[in-house]
């Protein structure tokens, strides 16, 4: 680079090459290495922030004590370059590839079904890889902690879990080897119900084709890295950027000589602490200084006294080394290390603490810290070295409030921590409460330690410290030091304690003060009944009901079956049909070789787009200063309102804004600049200028109050329903919140748009569900035709229903960017931008009032909901209708009166998401289900029954229907699920004990399929015979992970005759297939099946002439003898649609082609006492009627309900009351884990039944499954209920959802929290505030 100083040169290796860098810039990060500078592709950037695991990457190293090689997974989103001196890197691409060989890692999670959308696949596998690096024949729990720092939208997880598993050593679990059924699968009822036994298959894949794992064929540890390793350099490495300096010293004496030079360069090892930061806030720290190459910091002593850890090993080789000494030491001397293990299981995830050091964890003093508690109150002594010596300090409140007189001086730097054995009558605990249990920062957490004097029950010294009740760790000194000399009895302490407490939590949100006396509670108990037991003191024992508070959540590796109809045994083997065909892309999805959108190269002269938008909700545009911005290097143009030469969106909703902005989000200009980095840094110098506009609407309660609304009411009702609410036994009235989900598609919103040099064409390449949409917005935008532009969709890395209209907004903007400058613009999002701009499902505000008799039976119904829209109409229209037409569900009223109403708000407009309205709107239904059942004292799934269609019926909007499916779906839930016996088991489970819950829902589903429109069932398909014999395939749908190309190809394949090998299909594209319709609605493979089964059936018929006269013949004789005798071998197949029609003046309609049915029952056990749960068991039986391929649709129906139960139970979106989006990243927002997975996960197809109406009697199952997560909600509120049945509290409690920790807490209302004072709303403005 021209003007740095010269920079050493950076050695490592990436899959066995050797890369040499001599101009690495500290700021550069090994993922955009990665893919910029060597074109690797296969790790994919998903959040930016090391916390989604998509860009998981191995690293090896010689370990500087040890002399061996370590093998690690890391998140390459967050490793600076400059600290891979001297490492090999591992990506996907080095695993194995479809080109050479694969890897069995690779093999086993593309034919597992493990992949969808493929764009986590690749962290995934190579999670997986470095575990079997490490340990070839890993234990479940091993493969658990391996999984954990992973995220994935699409599957649900379990069948990732599953190829995981063949390489597990042999477990207490079941195997399911040879030929007998899985252990789950047993004891079941007659299995008659489903059809004769030997129909029903249990296997999705058979392991026996699976190659062996062989460690040997593994890339060896580069020589030279060896040789490098055995004899270091000592010398210091430099590496200048352009805003940051690097500097690596290769001893002790050389860093502390730097710190004197630069006394306010951080150190930096991990950088999970310092990358984030810089990132979210702007750090830019001049020099950094890198200890990584100095072994001094890595070295581990072990005294009589304690143990000492260098402060530069990683919190998993911490977590091993405490393990070492626990098995070796007895109890008594490792209760500390007891605690911090606990705590280093749950710690954010497996790249994290491999990557993270101990001592960066110590310095940077988070308040959520899980490890300074602990340390704090174990006497951790901090060893600490200087140019001018050593020196220790304690690991005290004061080192952790940042005290001058107890923290580091600027030249000094830790070294190493002593953690003294713990001694007799001495214990230790550790507390922490997060809204989930892995891998996710702690609302509170905790540590205690307890000494008793010696052969008595006083308590001689005691310590306790908090997190997450302040700026910093906390000590509880006062009351500690006032219990000390008082009498270690549960109940004494506990009382005193919670006392004393008070006065420095009570300021904190109630869930948070509530929990630090919790820890009180549950760790008194816990030590008193420890110390009990140990030393044979005389301490009353803690009852049998409380002492189920003692026990934490343990995690479980999940188990289950998968059923569902075997194909005819007369069905052609080739006839794939029916059978659990492979994803087609699943092993290039392993390998990291299928391209999504900004996979593709970079092309010549290209230029990055980065967004400006608005910080106000609600405010006038003054003025936009955009001077400094251009003149910062690499900036080409800013692209404004006035730069559109065609329409600027639609009038209620502006592409980019004009004079007004409507909520904070709104994009208002955008950068075009030569790289992703100039742009960004530009936006940040344009200057806006506002003047605050009045109202501000956030909140649906505001939007009532103002009447701001962005449609007319929706209304449907039938009966006389305030007649029968007279003639009814009870009544009851109620409230529901529903909160927002985020899509969280692993694939950020993005588009490439290449201009070209005639014309006026473009070719844009995007991430979308609609490329139509996206073709007629552009079009609009730019005033060009529409055939002058053309979409390509490859694959798109998750929808959901968030790429159906946003991202046309963003190929439009980046059209106009390309027209303008005349360079192709390629716009990616980073997920803080995604999740701010593009809003998600609509929060709900439910009411209603139930009329019914005293056996269950519902008179009258009157539900009224409000979603919050958003500042515009977007799809809130549609949504509010399908959420009044669905509020039914499966239940048949005489009087019911539903309505909707969708409100304008300053928040950014909400839009589709799976389940359109359904997953929000039903919830209130069910929440008045267990509203009636808790009045008349019965079980809810009485009432339900009771409640539900039992005959060929009509719906409120009067479209007919048969609820046999439904019936069989329930009953067959009921069955396998046995609830009945579950339910006694449950009932005395709850009886025996106080502080923990278990709650037991079934919930039925009626599920309306499609768009509500005949036009919007169409669907074309093009299919080519080559004279090859090859058969090219497109159609209209696009792939988001749901497999339609793998089922089109089924199709053809039927419909042909012929192997799927023979068929391909390269993209859907607007220039081949046009008109088409949204991917959406679970409808996709329905009507573009519909449409390729026309096409091939035309050719077929072109064909039989020549079949006939040579019936003998091969397909490729068939084809050449058809293209000699001048017969088309391309045809067009279309499909006209379902009608589909609704007349919202009558109230009256057949919207939707067909329902799919299901049923769900759930089992959860909360913890009263925090607020937690843990999911014990699952049942789901869905109603596929005859499956195309039973693998790709037990996964949407696995992944749907997973999904759902994050919108119920963990997916929080937190606003400001200014309408600012708090939860912008993976590490707010949290979707469900591999650990939040049922502990035992059963799902049935029914078995088949025949409907004309759809391709081979199949049905669209991508949506249906989302609601069946309601079935974990249901069983928490079951929970929760139990356990105010106990404290004789009321059952009928306001519904929130999502429910969580904080939630179900204070919904277990009892003494502790009675005991929180409660602030006056008037006297503070809240931190966030609920939106629903």
């Amino acid at each position: 680079m021209l003007g740095l100083p010269q920079s050493d040169e950076l050695v490592f290796f990436v899959n066995g090459r050797k890369v040499i860098e001599r101009n690495a810039d500290p700021e550069v990060t090994l993922l955009t290495f990665l893919l910029k500078a060597l074109g690797l592709t296969g790790t994919k950037y998903a959040c930016g922030r090391g916390s989604c695991g998509a860009c998981t990457v191995m690293v090896s190293k010689c370990d500087p004590v040890s002399k061996k090689i370590r093998h690690f997974s890391i998140i390459a989103c967050l490793v600076p370059i400059c600290s891979l001196y001297g490492a090999a890197v591992t990506t996907v691409e080095g695993v194995g590839s479809i080109k050479t060989k694969l890897h069995p890692v690779q093999e086993r999670i593309a034919k597992s079904h493990g992949t969808q959308c493929g764009f986590c696949t690749p962290g995934m596998v190579m999670s997986m890889y470095t575990l079997l690096r490490n340990h070839p024949q890993p234990s479940e729990e091993q493969l658990m902690e391996a999984l954990g720092g992973n995220l994935c939208r699409c599957t649900g997880y379990r069948p990732i879990l599953e190829s995981g598993k063949t390489f597990c050593m042999e477990s207490n679990g079941c195997q399911q080897k040879g030929a007998g059924e899985c252990c789950l699968a047993q004891g079941e009822e007659d299995p008659s119900s489903l059809g004769r036994s030997s129909d029903i298959s249990t296997e999705l894949f058979a392991k026996d084709e699976f190659q062996p794992l062989d460690p040997t064929q593994e890339l060896i540890f580069p020589p030279e890295l060896l040789r490098l390793a055995e004899n270091p350099e000592e010398r210091t490495l430099t590496f200048h950027g352009e805003r940051v300096t690097w500097i690596s010293p290769g001893t002790l004496k050389d860093l502390l000589e730097l710190k004197v030079k630069h006394p306010e360069a951080p150190l930096v090892l991990g950088n999970t602490s310092l990358g984030p930061a810089m990132k979210s806030q702007g750090h830019v720290h001049p020099i950094l200084l890198s200890p990584a190459r100095i072994s001094e910091l890595s070295m581990v002593s072990t005294t009589s006294e304690g143990l000492t850890i260098g402060a530069g090993c990683s919190l998993a080789q911490v977590k091993d080394i405490l393990a070492e000494r626990v098995s070796e030491l007895p109890e008594e001397k490792t209760q500390t290390y007891r605690a911090l293990l606990k705590h280093l299981k749950s710690l954010a995830g497996q790249q994290i603490r491999n990557m993270a050091s101990l001592g960066g964890h110590i310095i940077s003093r988070h308040c959520y810290s899980d490890l300074n508690p602990i340390l704090a109150v174990g006497s951790a002594t901090l060893n600490l070295r200087s140019a001018g010596g050593a020196r220790q300090v304690p690991l005290s409140e004061h080192f952790l409030a940042g005290l001058a007189s107890a923290d580091l001086r600027p030249e000094e730097v830790l070294e190493s921590v002593h953690i003294p054995h713990s001694q007799k009558g001495e214990l230790v605990s550790a507390f922490r409460q997060a809204q989930c249990q892995h891998n996710a920062w702690a609302h509170v957490n905790a540590g205690m330690r307890v000494l008793l004097k010696e052969g008595t029950d006083t308590i001689e010294d005691l310590s306790i410290a908090f997190g997450g009740l302040g700026a910093a760790t906390v000590s509880a000194r006062q009351s500690c030091q006032q219990l000390r000399g008082s009498k270690c009895t549960p109940g004494s302490v506990l009382c005193s304690g919670s006392s004393l407490l008070w006065p420095s939590a009570h300021s904190l949100p109630r869930f948070s003060s509530n929990q630090s006396v919790q820890f009180l509670l549950t760790r008194k108990e816990r030590e008193g009944k420890k110390l009990s037991s140990k030393d044979g003191l005389q301490y009353p024992d803690v009852s049998d009901p409380f002492l189920s508070a003692l026990e934490d959540f343990s995690v479980t590796v999940p188990q289950g079956v998968q059923k569902y109809q075997s194909v005819d045994s007369r069905q052609p083997l080739q006839d794939p049909v029916g059978r659990p065909i492979m994803h087609l892309s699943g092993l290039k999805h392993a390998t990291g070789e299928a391209m999504f959108c900004d996979d593709i190269p970079r092309v010549e002269k290209e230029l990055f787009m980065a967004l400006v938008t608005s910080t106000r909700a609600h405010a006038k545009i003054i003025s936009i200063d955009l001077s400094k911005a251009l003149e910062l290097p690499g900036v080409v143009d800013v692209i404004t309102a006035e730069d559109i030469p065609g329409t600027n969106g639609t009038e209620d909703e502006k592409l980019l804004a004009v004079d007004e902005v409507l909520c904070v989000g709104q994009i208002i200009c955008a950068v075009a600049a030569e790289t992703d980095v100039q742009a960004k840094r530009a936006i940040e110098e344009i200057k806006i200028t506002y003047e605050d506009l009045e109202p501000v609407i956030v909140t649906i309660e505001d939007a009532i109050k103002h009447n701001s609304f962005l449609c007319p009411e929706k209304k449907l009702e039938q009966g006389n329903i305030e007649e029968a609410f007279e003639k009814v036994d009870q009544i009851v009235e109620g409230e529901v919140h529903v909160g927002g989900q985020e899509h969280f598609y692993m694939e950020t919103q993005r588009v490439l748009v290449i201009p070209k040099t005639e014309d006026n064409e473009l070719d844009i390449y995007v991430s979308t569900q609609d490329p139509a949409h996206v073709q007629k917005t552009v079009s609009s935008t730019l005033n060009i035709p529409g055939n002058r532009i053309t979409c390509h969709v490859k694959r798109v890395g998750g929808g959901f229903g968030g790429k159906v209209g946003k991202s046309a907004v963003f190929g439009a903007i980046a059209a106009v960017g390309a027209i303008k400058t005349g360079h192709p613009v390629r716009l990616v999002l980073d997920r803080e931008d995604d999740m701010l701009i593009t809003g998600g499902r609509h929060p709900l505000f439910g009411k209603y009032k139930v009329g019914f008799m005293n056996n269950g039976r519902i008179k009258a119904l009157d539900i009224e909901c409000f979603i919050n829209g958003g500042c515009t109409l977007d799809d809130s229209e549609q949504v509010t209708e399908f959420l009044v037409l669905k509020l039914e569900n499966a239940y048949k009223i005489r009087n019911l009166r539903f309505r909707g109403r969708a409100c304008r708000t300053n928040l950014p407009s909400n839009t589709a998401f799976r389940g359109y309205g359904f997953p929000q709107g039903t919830l209130v239904t069910e929440s008045c289900i267990t509203a009636v059942a808790a009045k008349c004292g019965l079980l809810p799934e009485k009432v339900r029954e009771k409640n539900m269609y039992k005959t060929v019926d009509k719906t409120i909007y009067k479209q007919a229907f048969s609820p046999e499916n439904l019936i069989r779906c329930w009953d067959e839930c009921l069955d396998k699920s046995s609830l009945g016996s579950r339910r006694k088991q449950v009932e005395a489970f709850n009886k025996k004990n106080y502080w923990k819950k278990k709650g037991l829902a079934i919930i039925p589903m009626k599920f309306s399929v499609g768009f509500g429109a005949t036009s919007y069932h169409q669907a074309a398909a093009l299919v080519h015979i080559y004279t090859d014999g090859s058969v090219l395939v497109t159609h209209g749908g696009n792939e988001l992970g749901q497999g339609i190309h793998t089922k089109m190809l089924q199709v053809a394949s039927r419909e042909l005759k012929i192997p799927m090998s023979y068929m391909h299909i390269c993209e859907t594209s607007t220039a081949t297939v046009p008109n088409t319709i949204a991917t959406a609605a679970s409808i996709g493979s329905d009507v573009n099946g519909r449409a390729v089964q026309n096409a091939c059936q035309i050719l077929l018929k072109r064909l039989e002439p020549i079949i006939k006269k040579n019936p003998e013949g091969s397909w490729e004789d068939w084809i050449e003898a058809a293209f000699e005798q001048r017969i088309s071998l391309s045809a067009t197949g279309y499909f006209r649609g379902y009608k589909a029609f609704m007349d919202w003046e009558k109230g009256e309609g057949d919207p939707f082609p067909y329902y799919v049915y299901g049923a769900a029952c759930s089992e959860v056990e909360i913890d009263c006492l925090t607020g937690a749960h843990k999911k014990i068991r699952t049942d789901i039986v869905m109603d596929a009627c005859c499956s195309l391929n039973p693998a790709i649709d037990i996964g949407q129906v696995e992944g749907a309900f997973i999904q759902g139960m994050g919108l119920y139970t963990t997916e929080e979106l937190k606003y400001s009351p200014e309408g600012v989006l708090y939860s912008r990243g993976p590490d707010d927002y949290k979707i469900p884990t591999i650990t939040d997975v049922p502990e035992e996960f059963n799902v049935s197809l029914l078995p088949a039944s025949q409907t004309p109406l759809t391709i081979y009697s199949s049905k669209g199952l991508g949506e249906s499954g989302m609601f069946l997560g309601s079935s974990v909600f249901f069983a928490i509120t079951d929970a929760v209920a139990a356990a105010r049945r106990e404290r004789d509290l009321a059952e009928d409690f306001t519904v929130k959802s999502p429910a969580t920790p904080e939630w179900v807490r204070m919904a277990c209302a009892d003494r502790f929290t009675e005991m929180i004072p409660r602030d006056d709303p008037k006297t503070f403005r809240p931190w966030s505030i609920p939106i629903a």
